[in-house]
């Protein structure tokens, strides 16, 4: 994978895309990002394929099949993903049926750019696997893109980040190497984001914050999801919540949740938050000084979803360092519903 950071870096994506050996790119992105995609694609001349803005949360199956259909008429030989997790989550579905290589130019904080990991939803259900045929040949960091970013969007956008981080630190497979630049991921975004809120146009915080999110993303991409993204999968593939908030709202409480059986997660987090000995707390504060959701009602869960959710993360659970029980989990999405502090 080639990863290229910088102001302005997108105008050298045609270059980047005959580097690459590619001779027809189909743009995909989102509705709200069709203008970004668009001026993208202007970029790309003659190379451009097309443009479809009808990227989605969570990555419906039909939006999918439509997406590879699309690629095949126009004769695409690659996808440039132009957007957050919606966009890069449809470029990683088309790889996978396809095997078009994807070129990444993120403009939020969500680090799936960084990931093998793909996610499909059909009748309700979100699936995800690995294959190394999603994971994206090239991602352009430009934080010039980022500046249309709503600046709630923007929080929410680097929590999500924040929590593969968080995960990678006490996943099974974690390696010296993996925690230390999830250490340094989650320092990153926590400092960037204060700096964000309070100026937005800052473009050396938003590259600060991009810079965290692609270490926060390769750790995901390297090491085995736990209850948090258990959960946020089954809320959003059930509920169909958005993403970046639900993992924002669950993400302190899950690592409350699992902090007891994860010494040296604990010890990493607050050191990258300076807030020992209890950085779950620390997270869902930082979360209402930016003014992001902290509660799961606010987000459209109703309470009489939490024993259904329950069911569905037991059903198919995941490696974590707590033992996950069904109490535990009724406590735990009971408290993020409500928005209370989180507790072990």
């Amino acid at each position: 994978m080639r990863v290229v950071f910088g102001a302005g870096v997108v105008k050298s994506l045609p270059n980047e895309i005959a580097h690459l050996g590619f001779e027809r790119a189909l743009v995909l992105c989102s509705p709200e990002q069709e203008e970004t995609g668009r001026a993208v694609a202007a970029t790309l001349g003659e190379r451009t394929a097309g443009v479809l803005a009808e990227a989605r949360m969570h990555v419906p199956m039909e939006v999918a099949d439509r997406a590879r259909d699309r690629a095949g008429e126009l004769g695409a030989d690659c996808c440039v993903a132009v957007g957050g997790g919606s966009a890069i989550g449809l470029g990683k579905a088309v790889a996978l049926a396809h095997g078009l290589p994807v070129v990444a130019v993120p403009t939020t904080y969500a680090g799936s750019e960084m990931t093998p990991v793909w996610g499909l939803t059909e009748g309700g259900r979100k699936r995800t696997g690995r294959d190394p045929r999603v994971l994206p040949v090239s991602v352009l960091y430009d934080p010039e893109l980022t500046l249309t970013l709503p600046v709630g969007m923007s929080v929410t956008s680097g929590m999500n980040a924040v929590a593969h981080a968080v995960e990678a630190l006490y996943a099974p497979d974690a390696t010296p190497i993996v925690s230390l630049m999830a250490e340094e991921g989650v320092r990153a975004l926590a400092g960037a984001l204060p700096d964000l809120v309070r100026t937005p146009d800052d473009i050396e915080a938003r590259g600060r914050a991009q810079y965290g999110a692609w270490l926060c993303g390769a750790c995901l991409g390297a090491t085995t999801m736990s209850l948090h993204h258990k959960l946020c999968h089954s809320l959003g593939g059930t509920l169909n919540l958005p993403h970046a908030p639900t993992h924002t709202v669950v993400l302190p409480h899950a690592l409350a949740y699992n902090q007891s059986g994860a010494r040296h997660a604990v010890a990493a987090l607050s050191r990258a938050l300076g807030a020992a000995p209890d950085p779950a707390r620390r997270l869902w504060d930082l979360a209402g000084e930016l003014g992001a959701p902290r509660s799961l009602r606010e987000l459209g869960m109703a309470e009489t979803d939490i024993a259904r959710i329950v069911d569905e993360v037991l059903a198919n659970p995941y490696a974590n360092p707590v033992g996950v029980t069904a109490d535990g989990l009724t406590r735990l999405l009971r408290a993020a519903w409500a928005g209370e502090p989180p507790t072990g």
